[in-house]
């Protein structure tokens, strides 16, 4: 599991000593990392990105060197010069990956400025050799009297136990209002079912899907309160129609974040399984695009279990692999240009043969310049 991410889009967080390290990797991760290498990259055209490896089993050798490969090759492809490495574990799982780390990272001209290792409540550095600064026993850490904790509560980063309490937050409702959206869903269904029963096309019911989200879609995210359940089912059923998954998309505010992953989130807690990929998606764009990859992938963790082969989960899942800044992640095209893009589809299916239906670029449909992925 590798999880980049770059805080490039809010106040910088600026690492003084070893603890200030071990105390900001949480906020930046959006949990506490445990078996893991942390890379935090910095001294480059594209801000600060940290990313998160899980720590191969001890003796996996070739495991170790492609770690260690892969975290050098996304750091000097984003033109990195220097890094900090946290290992998190027992020694005898850290050090080898320290040690192919640096090698690795010093054959492409990466400076490693500094690289500990993290283990019950003490760190160790790997190149301070002075014991009176960095004793053999380790150094012990208090992350919440750190000023780098507060700073970065107070720049609006969160720090969740473990990953699997970051994964809760985004996770199914359960209980009665599961319950309750299962039944809300059922209607949804129906009443798009309805639209074929009395008669219309498939054309028609994609156009009126569209029609219908584009006004829905302003109201439900102008509100100050939550929407209904009815409101949320309806919507998880028009965004299976991609034109409105994209129509979402290009018409997200990102210069107010919070308030857009909050509101994709709690769609996608309250979604049917069958509707989870779209919105899931949604939420993954906007966290990464934020600079919050834990939460991303975590979303994207959740469109993948509900549609496998889901294209646009996949673009993202690469873009977010390859380490690509969240500032060259944003989808530059207004409402405008999209419809343009699906008009442009829709002819050339027309002279194709297949009129209305604009032409796939993945499983899911993707039209290919209107809901291509991110620049």
């Amino acid at each position: 599991m590798k999880e980049p991410m770059a805080r490039t889009d809010r106040p910088a967080l600026k690492i003084r000593s070893p603890h200030d390290a071990v105390s900001v990797v949480p906020y930046l991760l959006g949990f506490h990392p445990a078996d893991s290498l942390v890379a935090i990259g910095f001294d480059g055209p594209a801000g600060t990105c940290a990313m998160r490896f899980d720590l191969p089993r001890s003796g996996a050798a070739e495991l170790r060197e492609g770690l260690a490969e892969r975290a050098g090759l996304l750091l000097s492809r984003n033109g990195f010069r220097q890094v900090l490495l946290i290992g998190y574990g027992p020694a005898e799982r850290v050090t080898p990956v320290i040690d192919a780390s640096r090698r690795a990272l010093a054959e492409r001209g990466i400076t490693v400025k500094e690289a500990l290792r993290v283990a019950d409540g003490r760190w160790w550095s790997y190149l301070c050799r002075d014991p009176g600064c960095c004793p053999p026993e380790g150094t012990a850490y208090d992350i919440s009297a750190s000023v780098i904790a507060a700073e970065a509560t107070f720049a609006g980063h969160v720090a969740y136990a473990d990953r699997s309490e970051l994964q809760r937050t985004i996770a199914p409702l359960t209980g009665p209002a599961r319950q309750a959206m299962r039944r809300a869903t059922d209607r949804a269904e129906e009443r798009l079912l309805s639209w074929a029963a009395a008669g219309h096309s498939p054309e028609r019911i994609r156009a009126r899907m569209v029609e219908e989200a584009v006004p829905l879609l302003a109201d439900l995210t102008s509100r100050a309160g939550p929407p209904s359940d009815e409101e949320i089912a309806w919507l998880g059923v028009l965004l299976t129609n991609l034109r409105v998954r994209d129509e979402a998309w290009v018409r997200m505010d990102l210069d107010d974040p919070a308030s857009v992953i909050a509101f994709w989130s709690d769609v996608l807690r309250r979604v049917e399984t069958p509707y989870a990929a779209a919105p899931a998606c949604l939420l993954a764009y906007a966290a990464y695009t934020t600079g919050d990859g834990g939460l991303a992938n975590i979303a994207l963790d959740r469109a993948m279990e509900a549609d496998p082969a889901y294209s646009l989960a996949l673009v993202l899942r690469e873009v977010i692999d390859s380490a690509i800044p969240p500032s060259k992640a944003r989808l530059k095209m207004t409402p405008e240009e999209l419809a343009a893009a699906y008009a442009e589809q829709e002819k050339n299916a027309a002279l194709n043969g297949e009129r209305g239906k604009p032409q796939p670029s993945g499983r899911d449909g993707t039209a290919g310049r209107g809901a291509g992925p991110p620049p």
